[in-house]
């Protein structure tokens, strides 16, 4: 399966993701990224990103990703959403927002959405906000 067009806009929409790779040592590292999505993968690239940890953790081996994109529509109410995804890191040469060189390509397995609509997460109103979990196709 595939994203929704309701999810690739929301994607579209966010400039900023956290994306969390495995170091050596099994400990989970968190980052800030920006990212390009082409409907189906995501990108990662940056200044030099081959000696970025999260570019290590994946060229030596551990491959599996999580990538979170998110925002906060309302603070009050609190309406919150989100597309999470796991999946599957290599690092691939291609022409970029950051221009011709490496990049993290994010191949999906995973991913949810979350309040895309948005609704406000209030007691009355959190069974009505949406979720939807895909399992996606192996590349």
């Amino acid at each position: 399966m595939a994203f929704t067009e309701e999810e690739s806009e929301y994607v579209r929409s966010q400039p900023l993701a956290r994306l969390a790779t495995v170091g050596a040592d099994g400990q989970p590292d968190v980052v800030p990224v920006m990212f390009e999505f082409d409907g189906s993968a995501f990108y990662i690239g940056g200044r030099a990103p081959e000696n970025t940890r999260k570019f290590r953790n994946v060229r030596n081996g551990r491959v599996k990703v999580s990538l979170v994109i998110d925002d906060l529509v309302e603070r009050e109410p609190w309406t919150p959403r989100f597309v999470r995804v796991y999946g599957v890191g290599e690092i691939v040469e291609r022409e970029g927002q950051f221009g011709f060189g490496p990049y993290m390509r994010i191949t999906p397995t995973i991913s949810w959405s979350w309040n895309l609509d948005p609704l406000p997460y209030t007691p009355d109103h959190n069974t009505s906000v949406g979720m939807r979990r895909t399992v996606h196709e192996s590349a």
